[in-house]
């Protein structure tokens, strides 16, 4: 390293004597350079970091700037690093070669193997090359199955794995009196009992990011700003009073701002507007899954997704700056990309890049943050009509006795809004409840208790017995319906770009529709037409709720069943509130009479779901008897239900809860609080790629959502939105 010190004026002898001698001079100047280097080299083997105490000592005895004291010790270290890496690989490299060369021995004593019985040569030359052998065409051959069970589904309506199997094998009593048993699926790959494995099968489309290069010196000055991050996170999940306060409204802790910037001081904020909104909140509870499983899932994008498929429409993992310590997530530091939304075509999403650190606390205890990075030139691909940056926010989790954890979330967010909010939703968003901790704490617990109830053998109390006798056909159902879920709020928020077109009419209320290709597996292969419209009804969540998982009132909304009545057939409970299962229901007096309606309603204190969606009889069979239902086509439709951020609904939590939250601009309303209803359908319009939205099409949803909107009226007796 070469430096410019402040010495080559009269100190350096370049006015006088023999400093008109270049050579002379170039000498002491050499001389002067390795005295300094001598020197920085001494001190880093005392000390690697010096403070700035010693690097200001260093510059006055060097006659050095205090910026090239640190710059040197910086460069030194990553060199340091470098030499050890390159050391170890090295001797990686050399024990590779002893086990290659120890295997080759290895393989050749095999070939020379004698049978100990009739003293002849080994059936088999070489048995590893033929395991492997074997391994490439079983691959060949999954290939192939998939590629013909593909023109299957295109060409007869179903794919190869629901074509009749070679040997029978165990049918669930669902019968009906339909249509008799023969079309069960081939037996498939044993069920993944990984609760969230994060495959292919996932509905997380695929994001294209340009390629990104991410310097040494940009990856050192993430982890600072992480470990920064991760020390306000766990002061603001153990602080209380003052920098969080009882609001006398309501009772709800919010953030004290004044505080907040006190202990947290920042030159200035990260978005330009002034007229910046904040979001804080907090909240805490007990989940039914240990800390080192809930750490697993978070740190990994695609099971983050699954986690909170309500919440969390896309994300992915952009590189791993640091891997973690022994190979465990302790330490490990992520830039990564998400999507954030609420469940209606009306509220844009929150496109945000960020770091996520993870560390050990203690044994026993994890915490995670989330902080906003700023990527050049990656900005403005976000369509969003808001900018949104994520202060220090995540979790503390804890783990407690019998595999349960505590887990204590803090949400802090930035907005600066060029567009209005939507009136339906300005309400619950200013509230902080549409992005804040105590949604996010609501759905780790449901999807938990869930997870919790897949694991179970037993058949719960609730559930209709003998109709799903087997453990495997209850998981592959649930497995089935949680894809069926996913699905569903993937298809609220489009992928790959495509825009929402709003479609009035004469309906008071706007529906929006847009066109999507579908050929993922499992789907059906076409054009589909996804279509949502959001009300407003005086009446609380848990009474639309309750109204439209009851089989007995179905008639009076769905209009496809022609006010048939509807029968319970089959009954899976996969949470502590009655209102969290899947249903499979048959509707009398249908022309199809082997087609049944696979549903599952979930509910917690930030909002329900009700998805449905027709599944044929053999399909149902196929999940029922245990088999892999990956390839059972779905295209759902439903209906989600949220409170409208009312007062009355910031109190609906549970008695003893210790939720926080706070608003910058937490708005008022006049008239009485009720519920936000989001009705979505799906239909497979054509079979060819190149199809487009005919009016035909768009005049088919519109009466389909507006005749299901006023029969929902008349039924809970709103006739206002």
């Amino acid at each position: 390293m070469e430096f410019s010190s402040g010495g080559g004026g009269a100190g350096d002898g370049s006015s006088g004597g023999d400093g008109s001698d270049p050579h002379r001079r170039k000498k002491r100047y050499h001389r002067h350079t390795a005295h300094q280097i001598q020197r920085l080299e001494s001190m880093f083997k005392e000390c690697p970091h010096p403070d700035e105490k010693t690097r200001n000592h260093l510059s006055r005895e060097l006659n050095l700037h205090p910026r090239q004291i640190k710059f040197w010790f910086q460069n030194r270290r990553t060199q340091m690093k470098a030499q050890h890496e390159r050391a170890d690989n090295c001797a990686l490299r050399a024990e590779n070669d002893k086990i290659r060369c120890e295997n080759i021995a290895i393989r050749e004593a095999l070939r020379n193997v004698i049978c100990p019985s009739c003293g002849g040569p080994p059936v088999s030359g070489d048995p590893y090359f033929d395991d492997q052998k074997l391994r490439i065409e079983n691959a060949h051959l999954k290939e192939e199955l998939d590629r013909v069970s593909s023109i299957a589904a295109k060409y007869i309506g179903r794919p190869i794995s629901q074509l009749p199997p070679v040997q029978p094998i165990h049918v669930s009593s669902l019968d009906l009196s339909m249509a008799s048993f023969g079309s069960h699926g081939i037996p498939g790959p044993s069920l993944d009992l990984d609760l969230l494995p994060g495959s292919s099968s996932s509905v997380i489309p695929n994001l294209a990011f340009p390629p990104m290069s991410i310097s040494d010196m940009d990856k050192s000055l993430m982890a600072d700003i992480a470990v920064n991050a991760m020390d306000e996170l766990i002061k603001l999940l153990q602080a209380n009073e003052p920098i969080w306060m009882k609001s006398s409204a309501d009772g709800r802790e919010i953030l004290n701002l004044d505080t907040y910037d006190s202990i947290f001081p920042r030159p200035n904020s990260h978005l330009k507007n002034p007229n910046i909104r904040i979001e804080a909140s907090r909240d805490s509870g007990v989940v039914i899954m240990n800390g080192l499983a809930l750490v697993d899932m978070f740190m990994d994008a695609n099971k983050w997704v699954e986690l909170f498929p309500t919440i969390v429409s896309k994300a992915r993992t952009i590189e791993v700056i640091s891997s973690g310590m022994l190979g465990g997530r302790s330490g490990t530091l992520q830039l990564m990309y998400g999507e954030l939304q609420v469940l209606s075509a009306l509220v844009p999403t929150r496109q945000f890049f960020f770091l996520r650190f993870c560390q050990q606390i203690e044994q026993g205890s994890w915490a995670i943050v989330d902080l906003s990075s700023d990527i050049p030139h990656q900005g403005s691909q976000f369509t969003s009509s808001f900018k949104v940056h994520k202060l220090p926010s995540g979790c503390l989790i804890q783990d407690m006795p019998n595999g349960y954890s505590k887990v204590t979330w803090v949400e802090h967010w930035e907005i600066e809004e060029k567009a209005p909010i939507h009136r339906l939703y300005r309400e619950l968003i200013h509230s902080g409840l549409a992005f804040g901790a105590e949604r996010w704490l609501s759905n780790l617990q449901r999807i938990c208790e869930r997870f919790a109830c897949l694991m179970v053998t037993e058949n719960s109390t609730r559930d209709l017995g003998g109709v799903i006798p087997l453990a495997e056909g209850k998981r592959s159902m649930m497995k089935l319906a949680q894809r069926m879920v996913n699905n569903f709020c993937a298809s609220i928020n489009p992928a790959n770009g495509q825009q929402w077109t709003t479609n009035t009419g004469l309906n008071d209320f706007e529906v929006r529709a847009t066109l999507h290709k579908s050929t993922d597996p499992g789907q059906p292969n076409g054009v589909v037409l996804s279509a949502a419209a959001t009300i407003w009804l005086p009446t609380s969540p848990q009474n639309v709720f309750n109204f439209f998982r009851d089989e007995r009132t179905r008639p009076q909304w769905d209009v496809l069943s022609n006010q048939n009545p509807v029968q319970e057939v089959a009954h899976i409970a996969n949470g502590s509130h009655p209102g969290n299962c899947i249903s499979v229901l048959r509707a009398f007096n249908t022309s199809q009479n082997n087609m049944l309606i696979l549903q599952e309603s979930c509910i917690d204190s930030s909002g329900a779901l009700v998805v449905y969606c027709p599944v044929d009889l053999p399909a149902i069979n196929v999940a029922m008897s245990g088999e892999d239902p990956s390839y059972i086509p779905l295209l759902p439709s439903g209906f989600t239900i949220s409170p409208d951020g009312q007062p009355d609904h910031l109190q609906t939590r549970g008695v003893g809860g210790d939720g926080a939250s706070t608003s910058s601009n937490p708005g008022t309303c006049g008239r009485s609080s009720g519920s936000l209803i989001t009705v979505v359908f799906q239909i497979l319009v054509s079979s060819f790629p190149s199809a487009r939205m005919s009016p035909e099409s768009v005049t088919t949803v519109n009466n389909l959502i507006s005749n299901t909107v006023h029969q929902i009226k008349a039924a809970l007796n709103c006739t206002t939105s």
